[in-house]
Order: C-alpha cells, then sequence, then structure tokens
C-alpha cells in the first residue's frame, strides 16, 4: 500500500468511526482545498452519497469564486448544504475593517455555535491538518468542546492504538479531525491522484496564486509560477514560505489563532 493509499484508509476509518457514534453530525466545508479533499473521502466512506449534511459558514466576503464553486458542486454531488450566516452581526456592519479578531469571532464561530444549536449537532467533521498551523498540532482526531464550545487545549487526552474519544455528555459535541495526519503537499497530491476538483484561485495567475483561501480582505497571493497540480506540488517540495503567510497577521499569530479556537473557532 502506497503512501496516499494509507492516508486516504486512515481518514475513512475516522470518517466511518464518527458516523457510527453519531448519526446527527455534519461537515464543514469552507469550499478550500483541504475541506473538499475531507468531502471527496468522505463521499468515498458512504459509496457517493453523504448520510449527512455539509456546512458552510458564510461571512459573506468570500471570494466569488468560493461562491461559484460551491453551487457548482453542490448540484454536481448532490449535498444537504446548509450556509450558516450571522445576519444579526453582518447587519450591524461587522466586518474585517472593524477587527480581524472581533469579525472572525462574529461572524464565524458565533455563526457556528448558533447553527449547532438550531440542529443539535453531536459531531463535526472539520478538514484541518497539523502541519497547517502551529496550535492546531495540538488537536486530536477527536476533540471535545463543553457546552459553551470551547476547547481546553491545555487537557488534550491521548489517543493511542486507536482509541479515540467518541461520547460526550451533557452539552458537550466533539470536533473530528480526519486530516490531522496529512501534509499540504499530500492533499495536492491526492487531488491529483483522485482528479479533484478544486477552486481556481489556487492556480497561478499574472504570477500569483493563493496557497490558502477564505475571506477575500484576510487573503493575499504569494509569488508563483504554478498554474496546474504538478507545478504546485512542484513547488511545494522546495518551497520554504509558510502556507498561511497571505492571511492577515494579526488574526493568524499564533497567540490569536489560540485564543480564537479556545472559543470554538474552526
Amino acid at each position: 500500500m502506497d503512501h496516499l493509499a494509507k492516508l486516504e484508509n486512515e481518514s475513512i476509518y475516522i470518517i466511518r468511526e464518527a458516523y457510527r457514534r453519531f448519526r446527527n453530525m455534519a461537515m464543514l466545508w469552507s469550499i478550500g482545498k483541504d475541506s473538499t479533499t475531507l468531502l471527496w473521502l468522505a463521499r468515498k466512506a458512504f459509496f457517493g452519497r453523504l448520510p449527512f449534511p455539509v456546512m458552510h459558514i458564510d461571512t459573506g466576503f468570500k471570494f466569488k469564486e468560493i461562491y461559484d464553486f460551491r453551487e457548482r458542486q453542490r448540484k454536481a454531488w448532490s449535498l444537504d448544504l446548509i450556509v450558516s450566516r450571522n445576519e444579526t452581526m453582518l447587519r450591524e456592519g461587522t466586518s474585517p475593517s472593524k477587527g480581524k479578531f472581533l469579525c472572525c469571532d462574529a461572524l464565524k464561530t458565533e455563526a457556528l455555535k448558533e447553527t449547532i444549536k438550531k440542529h443539535g449537532f453531536k459531531a463535526l467533521l472539520l478538514g484541518i491538518r497539523r502541519d497547517e498551523h502551529g496550535i492546531r498540532a495540538k488537536e486530536r482526531y477527536f476533540s471535545p468542546r463543553d457546552a459553551q464550545f470551547k476547547w481546553n487545549y491545555d487537557h488534550q487526552l491521548p489517543e493511542l492504538w486507536d482509541l479515540y474519544k467518541k461520547d460526550v455528555s451533557g452539552g458537550e459535541h466533539l470536533r473530528v479531525h480526519p486530516l490531522l495526519h496529512w501534509a499540504e503537499v499530500d492533499i495536492w497530491r491526492y487531488i491529483r491522484q483522485e482528479k479533484i476538483p478544486t477552486v481556481g484561485l489556487y492556480f497561478a495567475a499574472g504570477g500569483k496564486r493563493f496557497r490558502s483561501i477564505g475571506c477575500q480582505p484576510c487573503c493575499s497571493p504569494v509569488a508563483s509560477k504554478a498554474d496546474s497540480v504538478k507545478k504546485i506540488i512542484k513547488e511545494l517540495e522546495t518551497t520554504k514560505i509558510s502556507e498561511r503567510s497571505g492571511r492577515a497577521q494579526d488574526k493568524e499569530d499564533a497567540y490569536t489563532m489560540q485564543k480564537l479556537r479556545s472559543l470554538g473557532y474552526m
């Protein structure tokens, strides 16, 4: 079994384990390369049709290409899509210009909290990787959040011999991370192998491309000539530039990111 097959098998095992324990669950889909790869794996795990909904946290500030891709793939893959928006804070003018921490907390974390409460989800699948950001390296595959959606990053249970936390109590829910063991280059090699559709923003145009996509005001392209999946893989095999170097720095520094995630952020 080759490297990608091992990664795929472990991720599908985790997805199926989560669904075996929790029928009332959902998958967060940011429309980025990682969450779209997770969506592809989840569809594989259930023979092409998901038995649970897919949730997109819509801040209202995403790239047009993200919205267009979302609607194309929703139809192509017959997804049960939940679009979660904090309409109250949007009407009050919350935006990245008010401060990245305030904006992310209101338009992402609070929107997610309200949607979880509304649907009573007990587990959420997320496409995060340990190598993506220092604070995400502290995560577990099955990671509990308390009744206030807070994450206690100082008290993480060991996961030995594929023994994961699979129960919740009271108002808890679990965040399940099937891609923790993948690296950025693994994602792109798998995208090439499986021919997974991907947002065009990742491919170079005019000497620049995006390595990480989200809200348009908070993302900047990096210098690159990689205009194909093959060239992206080759670039990643030698680059020293951080994957999230194009993200707004006041949101992505380790302390702020840790604080956001402790409050329930993805």
